[in-house]
């Protein structure tokens, strides 16, 4: 990504990384994301439709833990 960061206007680095969402006290992370991640604020960006897809994975993990009890503190994917 040849953009500076929005927010800081630093500069952008690709790199792999986690993140992690809480509903109703259930905790999902998702690992191994691609990102392009601002090296002096640390605000992240992905490629277009890539926010959607992470949501929607999130949004499955959560579906699990709570249809099926599948949880015990945090329940993780590795993408």
């Amino acid at each position: 990504m040849d953009q500076p960061c929005s927010e800081c206007g630093d500069i952008l680095k690709k790199k792999q990384i986690s993140q992690e969402f809480e509903r109703e006290g259930i905790k999902v992370r998702l690992s191994g994301l691609r990102a392009w991640v601002c090296n002096g604020c640390g605000e992240i960006y992905f490629l277009p439709g890539g926010a959607e897809k992470v949501a929607k994975a999130a949004n499955s993990l959560f579906e699990l833990a709570l249809t099926e009890k599948q949880h015990k503190g945090t329940l993780t994917a590795q993408i």
